[in-house]
């Protein structure tokens, strides 16, 4: 075997470990087998083509990527075989090699919290960041039994039986496919037509949860329940949870804690200006002329109770487009955004951006106060399986329940 055909088959060593779809040929072909089996199959294949010519010379990769399946089979090739038997044993092993597709280098970590990210494919490497459980990355390498990959902003190694590679229903089901929205104002329709009724309307930057496409229009769910899209207004992909490195965890801790000093601060000072108005009250003085028809308590206190029974005084209020007026009208994003600005936090106005504040909670361990995700629409947790917000311009901001009356994308906590 020359030395180009070594290199060669070197190369397709890395190939054979993100081409192969079925989780478990990838951890033999590339872990167990190690590249010295793959190598050997080429020097085999490459020992044969003096007598078939250059018939095997176009299989390429699924030579070796065959007879390494073969041998571990234990369907043993023999020496002597007839060339055109061994071509045809290889095409046979070819054919069933599925297809390339976009999941085939997708590694989803399964753990039971997360799996760290180290420099070296060493237990004793550094940390670079943590791969949480159904987190997804990429496969870029392979040194024995460590993968190396590509995760976020983190690249570093994880040992193999820590992800499963190229499971394209697993990493289905535990990404989404989603439409970003790349028009100022995209119309959602009933009806894969522009003649159709509109249903809604989304602003530019959200992303809407994918469910159908066809000849260029996409359904995707908003609020109003599910619609068309022009696929030339957004763009669609696939969306995974992705590793953490060192620094941004560090980072999102200090800005939780900080948060969380905010806010406590501002209850208190929302307290006592509460109280010194009831004191100024009972002290005498002349009554206002005339009350107002609906009275709202200042927030009181700073956890996500506190949050929760703010809001709820806003139920029956209108919905309007773009708002931000707990009273006077406020959209979704612009409702959860007032409530906790009333807390001196400062949130995004864009149901997409309020995926990514706070820290993240799992849908069975919601609290008061929780900002609940939904595939362009937000709401707040109150308790009882029930969400608070603005919902559309014909109901207005009202209570929903149960919680998960459409897919939760994400459950963030502040408090």
């Amino acid at each position: 075997m020359n030395r180009n055909s070594i290199r060669r088959a070197t190369t397709c060593c890395l190939t054979a470990a993100v081409v192969l779809t079925n989780s478990s040929l990838v951890t033999h072909a590339a872990v167990d087998a190690g590249a010295g089996s793959l190598i050997a199959a080429a020097q085999e294949i490459d020992a044969k083509q003096e007598d078939i010519g250059s018939a095997t010379t176009a299989a390429g990769i699924s030579q070796i990527i065959a007879s390494s399946l073969v041998e571990d089979a234990g369907q043993e090739q023999e020496a002597e075989k007839p060339a055109e038997t061994i071509d045809t044993s290889i095409q046979n092993i070819h054919n069933e090699v599925p297809v390339e597709t976009e999941f085939d280098d997708i590694a989803i970590a399964q753990v039971d919290n997360y799996v760290n990210v180290r420099s070296t494919p060493s237990e004793e490497g550094e940390v670079l960041g943590k791969l949480y459980n159904n987190s997804a990355c990429t496969v870029v390498g392979v040194d024995g039994e460590w993968y190396q990959i590509h995760s976020g902003n983190v690249e570093g190694y994880i040992k193999s039986n820590f992800l499963v590679v190229g499971d394209a229903d697993l990493a289905k089901s535990v990404g989404r496919r989603v439409a970003d929205v790349t028009t100022d104002t995209l119309n959602v329709r009933t009806d894969a037509s522009t003649e159709a009724e509109l249903l809604g309307q989304v602003p530019e930057g959200e992303t809407l949860n994918v469910i159908e496409e066809n000849n260029g229009w996409v359904k995707v769910a908003i609020e109003e329940g599910d619609g068309w899209v022009s696929g030339d207004f957004v763009e669609c992909s696939m969306r995974y949870q992705v590793a953490e490195s060192k620094e941004e965890e560090e980072a999102r801790l200090k800005k939780e804690e900080e948060e969380r000093l905010a806010a406590e601060a501002a209850a208190a000072q929302a307290a006592a200006a509460a109280q010194a108005a009831q004191s100024s009250g009972s002290s005498g003085g002349s009554a206002p002329a005339a009350a107002p028809s609906r009275s709202y308590n200042p927030p009181s206190g700073g956890n996500g109770q506190a949050v929760a029974d703010y809001a709820c005084q806003f139920v029956g209020n209108p919905y309007v487009w773009g708002g931000t007026s707990l009273t006077n009208g406020a959209d979704c994003s612009g409702f959860v955004m007032s409530v906790y600005a009333a807390f001196g936090v400062g949130l995004p106005h864009s149901s997409s951006a309020l995926q990514g504040v706070g820290y993240g909670v799992s849908a069975d361990a919601m609290q008061p106060g929780d900002i609940v995700c939904y595939s362009g629409h937000v709401g707040i947790y109150v308790g009882g399986n029930t969400i608070v917000h603005a919902s559309t311009e014909a109901t207005g901001i009202k209570y929903t329940s149960p919680a998960n009356y459409r897919q939760i994308v994400a459950v963030r906590r502040i408090f």
